[in-house]
């Protein structure tokens, strides 16, 4: 079955749009509105690949009785007068995207979809569709692929468009985990960061963690966490000793991507490491796994075990250099797309003069 689309779009000029993609939030720190979050994103075949019959179970059972009110807490340790972190910083990406792109003549349209909560995807979809867009760019917020990540993404896309009539074309940008411009800004965070202040005996770079039989399956995620940690290293000189990457925000009891974050602050200090900086590459805004897992539960492990002094990096958000790397990505993969403002002005008046013409035939409106 279709979903209803707007009628009587032939004559109307065709839009591009670009669509960012993050993970997305509860829409309060209260425990219902974490348990609704939560039950959409671990319901995720992608997230959990335990078989159904066995994890549901557990997930009605267990986990969503007691991890929403215990999360809800931890939410509202971070939560802004602008609601959740990483929507207000993800709406700023995209605001700013939006001017970036106009500042360079690119006619596009630039909207922001989350996977879980709101604004969804399928709702974002529906709303471009239904302003005229047939061009879109996704480009997810993720700049290392996993498919527990970008695929997901990409499937919830794929869901979407499989109950419309009119498909639009589509593009995606599936990793840029080693884009020179991404690399640039996550330098230009640490030494803004650095400046004015003795840089950390180690530099520490967390990234979400995801269970260890995703790389034994064909999951690049490890891999490009890896390099850009070693390319972020050599763009700040760094001997390779002082840098440390980790994984954080383990789940359950199986084995997940390894040195995990916790216990490796704790060594660090326990070998004698008396300040560290971190900073966390994989997430784009800061949100719960930031600005509580890390810079508040990772300073205590750190402090308790005998270490001095802990500086948390920020995330990326609104830096511009960042936004000028979003920038980049999406004019390079439109590459060929008539979006420029001339290239709009030209299909504009096309559009008008073939619409003349079909009229002094006799044509339909």
């Amino acid at each position: 079955m279709f979903l209803p689309e707007p009628v009587h779009l032939h004559g109307v000029p065709r839009r591009t749009a670009v669509v960012l993609m993050n993970l997305g939030t509860p829409d309060a720190p209260t425990a219902p509105a974490v348990r609704r979050y939560l039950q959409e994103f671990l319901s995720d075949r992608r997230v959990v690949e335990i078989p159904r019959i066995l994890w549901q179970p557990l997930l009605h059972g267990v986990i969503l009785r007691v991890r929403p009110r215990r999360s809800a807490m931890r939410y509202a340790s971070i939560w802004g007068p602008g609601g959740s972190p990483l929507k207000v910083h993800s709406e700023q990406q995209e605001l700013l995207l939006r001017g970036y792109l106009g500042d360079r003549g690119l006619a596009v349209d630039v909207a922001l979809a989350m996977r879980y909560g709101e604004p969804s995807i399928p709702s974002v979809i529906r709303t471009l569709l239904a302003r005229g867009v047939e061009r879109m760019l996704l480009l997810p917020l993720y700049p290392q692929y996993s498919a527990t990540t970008t695929a997901s993404c990409m499937d919830a896309v794929h869901a979407t468009l499989s109950q419309v009539r009119n498909v639009p074309e589509i593009r995606w940008v599936k990793h840029y985990h080693d884009a020179p411009g991404y690399i640039a800004a996550l330098r230009d965070s640490v030494l803004g960061h650095w400046r004015g202040r003795e840089p950390g005996q180690r530099l520490l770079m967390s990234f979400h963690g995801v269970p260890r039989r995703t790389l034994d399956l064909g999951d690049p995620y490890h891999c490009e966490c890896f390099k850009t940690a070693r390319l972020l290293g050599d763009a700040l000189g760094m001997a390779p000793a002082r840098v440390v990457v980790s994984f954080q925000s383990r789940l359950g009891r199986a084995q997940w991507l390894q040195p995990y974050t916790a216990p490796t602050l704790a060594a660090l200090a326990r070998d004698g490491i008396r300040s560290v900086d971190v900073i966390c590459p994989g997430f784009s805004a800061d949100c719960l796994e930031t600005l509580e897992e890390i810079a508040q539960e990772g300073r205590d492990e750190f402090i308790k075990a005998g270490g001095t002094t802990f500086n948390y990096i920020p995330c990326l958000n609104d830096a511009p250099a960042f936004i000028t790397a979003l920038a980049d990505l999406a004019q390079a993969h439109m590459a060929g797309w008539p979006v420029t403002a001339a290239d709009v002005q030209r299909a504009s008046a096309e559009l008008q003069e073939g619409k003349a013409r079909a009229l002094a035939l006799g044509a339909p409106r």
